[in-house]
């Protein structure tokens, strides 16, 4: 049974990858067709304009500051995460948030939730494909530099990864998987997920990519 009103809330911060965050949200406001009681928005440190990578910028709908309700809270990655690894302001924002939140990421979003420690124990996964800087020394896969952030994380290479409360996707389309399992998630059907899909002209990697995801039960 889908949750009534299930929201999601997307964190925008400088340099963030602008497919991470903007291919959730675009799944979700084309199932707001489907069920208008569903909704995504934008949260950031404060309520001002921030400019994602390749200068695109965008205004957030809530601030820490606003505390809004969420059934899910998703960071994406980007090349920011190497600031949000350490602030600690996010990082109380995301421990402050009820235990019945779920913590989702896109790509190198991961990151944060392994510099927390949330993920000793248990799978998660990032992106796997480098970019020029990161293939070459003295760069790093993220999926790898993933691993040295959280030594106790089992590294998977599935394409979204629910270990419960925490669901990791890899990068950088993979938001849109991401995206799909959320509704599931939420208690939405293949029936009306694949029309979403189809809407989007999605459905074919819909059906390759909907198998590809580790669920820890």
């Amino acid at each position: 049974m889908a949750t009534s009103g299930f929201r999601l809330g997307i964190y925008v911060f400088k340099d963030v990858e602008i497919v991470d965050f903007a291919a959730p949200h675009g799944v979700f406001s084309v199932a707001r067709r489907f069920d208008p009681e569903l909704e995504a928005f934008l949260v950031a440190d404060a309520l001002r304009p921030v400019q994602a990578q390749a200068g695109f910028t965008v205004l957030p709908n809530y601030s820490f500051a606003d505390r809004p309700a969420m059934d899910a809270f998703l960071i994406p990655g980007g090349f920011g995460t190497r600031q949000e690894i350490r602030n600690g302001r996010l990082h109380e924002f995301v421990r402050s948030q009820p235990a019945e939140t779920l913590l989702s990421s896109v790509c190198t979003g991961s990151w944060v939730y392994a510099k927390m420690g949330l993920l000793d124990g248990i799978p998660a996964t990032s992106r796997k494909e480098p970019d020029r800087v990161e293939a070459n020394p003295p760069g790093k896969v993220p999926i790898d530099r993933l691993a040295d952030l959280a030594p106790e994380c089992r590294i998977s290479r599935a394409r979204v990864v629910d270990a419960g409360r925490i669901v990791t996707a890899g990068g950088i389309t993979a938001g849109m998987d991401l995206g799909f399992h959320l509704l599931r998630r939420a208690g939405y059907g293949d029936d009306l997920i694949g029309e979403v899909a189809r809407v989007m002209e999605y459905q074919d990697a819909y059906k390759l990519y909907r198998d590809d995801v580790e669920i820890v039960s």
